[in-house]
């Protein structure tokens, strides 16, 4: 699973997870941000490409590091 989020003062405010497939906003800010980034089809598309450009590139290796240092 690939999330995102966004923090401002220690609050989190906006996030992103690959299960939702979309943002989800936290505070009245988040929501207004998360309404216009769900809006934008490229984006939102460019966030749910991130599992499979970092994720899923990447569990592998992290796979075979935890295992061989149990």
């Amino acid at each position: 699973e690939y999330i995102r989020s966004y923090y401002y003062n220690k609050l989190e405010y906006t996030r992103f997870s690959s299960s939702v497939g979309k943002h989800v906003g936290f505070t009245e800010y988040g929501v207004r941000n998360a309404e216009y980034w769900n809006n934008d089809p490229s984006y939102l598309s460019a966030m749910k490409a991130q599992k499979e450009g970092y994720c899923l590139h990447n569990i592998q290796i992290d796979y075979t590091a935890a295992l061989t240092k149990s």
